[in-house]
């Protein structure tokens, strides 16, 4: 098949990581940033590719620079590039799909997309009390930045302390058990199974971070340092974010593949890509366990290039929490036991934050070179399942053109969010809930309730028997009355 001149092709794919114990010997994050586009470029086998650089674009992790995707495009000699940030709660199937279609547009020929964090030499830094700094670019800014609109979690939310990732996806995790009607002790155990599944599949895997091949008992057990963090989350069901990785990708148009000399065996074609921006905090959605986002983006993608979800070959689906995979295969129509992932997923391959899809795309490139003619489903998060994003690649060019696709204006029509107030001594029925831990044990339960009027609300108790009740039988279904001051007792 003949490949129109302006077809977007992945062309290269590159992965930096370190793990040394004196952070003083350790690189920074866009010092791993600068050497993964650097084996980018290497994989490709085509000199001069850097050189033609039209822009490097970057997904904000937790560091501070200004604009790191300069010091990555000078670092590698690509000084002409534009350069690109893209803020946290923008999905990383955005950035791609953008850079994708830019070239497809004529409005660029070379675009690299790169990201990395280097935590775990933070952490270093704080265990032993040696400085490590971030480079400080003053104040330049990059040519480009794309934020977000509204946000992730609401004020209610905040408010009430629930605000880390942990507390949200255990609130989803405990609705989906309850929908599903499964006893808590058949949850833990599928949970815990699909997690292990992930961690031999990291086993596997000569970039993953954890390579221990932890088995489902190790998991779903709260000791060995595998504390609980948020019920019925612990340690190894989280995603793990302390990790030194970078990741880049380099997309050309197929004309400049061609005149650049690049072998077509490096050739990996973006089919298509969707995405839902469409924002609704975890407390006021409809139901918890369910994401139209990505039942939305799955359908366009399939409409698009006539393959269902199902029907790729291989998949990666974005893993920070085993519901985060739950929820998304039971929207795209997946298996849970077949393989959903080609890294180990964050909790073992590693989760740097916002940049994993990026560390997965690399990935995936690689086994659908060594598999020709073989499809891939790649996924991506941004929030508490907020933002829904999905992309189709293969190593044979499409049968029609790369659509980037925005099923945002369809999620929003369908996905409308429940009012939120507070109550007086009323009674509400508990939607969902978690037991927040810290280290020396139980700290609170956190529930949502519905009011009768289909109101929800947000709800706090540190009494240690209904912590205790919490954890030790099902409580989404029950009922609580509402204390004035955001309180709540358990009403049966």
């Amino acid at each position: 098949m003949s490949v129109d001149d302006r077809t977007p092709v992945l062309v290269g794919v590159g992965a930096a990581a370190q793990r040394l114990d004196d952070p003083t010997e350790a690189k920074e994050a866009v010092g791993l940033m600068a050497d993964a586009l650097v084996a980018a470029a290497d994989d490709a086998g085509a000199g001069g590719l850097l050189d033609r650089l039209d822009q490097v674009r970057v997904t904000q992790g937790t560091w501070g620079y200004a604009d790191p995707a300069r010091w990555v495009a000078d670092a590698v000699g690509a000084n002409q590039a534009r350069s690109y940030l893209a803020d946290v709660g923008i999905l990383q199937t955005a950035v791609m799909g953008d850079a994708a279609a830019f070239i497809a547009s004529g409005a660029a020929d070379v675009v690299a997309v790169v990201g990395g964090e280097a935590k775990f030499r933070g952490l270093r830094a704080s265990i032993t009390g040696v400085e490590a700094p971030d480079t400080d670019q003053g104040g330049t800014e990059p040519d480009d930045f794309v934020t977000p609109h509204g946000m992730i979690i609401s004020q209610a939310e905040i408010d009430t302390g629930l605000v880390m990732a942990t507390h949200h996806y255990a609130m989803i995790e405990n609705a989906r058990r309850f929908a599903d009607g499964q006893t808590i002790d058949e949850h833990r155990d599928e949970v815990a199974g699909l997690w292990a599944r992930f961690a031999q599949v990291a086993a596997a895997n000569p970039d993953a971070w954890f390579q221990d091949g932890l088995d489902a008992a190790a998991i779903a057990t709260p000791e060995n340092g595998n504390r609980m963090l948020a019920w019925p989350y612990t340690k190894w069901h989280n995603s793990q974010w302390n990790v030194d990785q970078a990741a880049a990708l380099i997309f050309c148009s197929a004309d400049t593949a061609r005149a650049l000399g690049i072998s077509s065996d490096r050739w990996v074609f973006p089919w298509a890509a969707a995405e839902s921006n469409h924002m609704v905090p975890v407390t006021e959605r409809p139901e918890l366990h369910r994401s139209p986002g990505f039942a939305h983006a799955g359908r366009a993608v399939s409409d698009h290039v006539n393959l269902a979800p199902g029907e790729a070959d291989h998949v990666d689906l974005y893993s920070c929490f085993p519901i985060a995979v739950r929820t998304q295969a039971r929207e795209l129509g997946l298996d849970l036991n077949r393989d959903l992932t080609v890294t180990g997923g964050m909790t073992w391959a590693g989760g740097p934050l916002n940049n994993y899809v990026i560390q997965a795309a690399v990935k995936l490139a690689q086994v659908l070179r060594g598999d020709p003619g073989s499809t891939g489903l790649l996924t991506s998060i941004s929030g508490m399942i907020t933002k829904q994003g999905a992309s189709v690649w293969c190593s044979e060019p499409p049968a029609q053109p790369f659509a980037n696709l925005d099923v945002t204006d369809a999620v929003a029509s369908e996905l409308q969010p429940k009012p939120y107030r507070t109550g007086d001594s009323e009674q509400a029925e508990v939607v969902s809930y978690t037991v927040i831990w810290g280290r020396e044990g139980p700290e609170r339960a956190v529930v949502i309730g519905e009011f009768p009027d289909g109101a929800r609300t947000l709800l706090g108790s540190a009494v240690p028997a209904v912590m205790a009740a919490a954890v030790a039988g099902e409580f989404c279904g029950r009922f609580v009355v509402a204390g004035t001051d955001g309180s709540f007792t358990p009403a049966d």
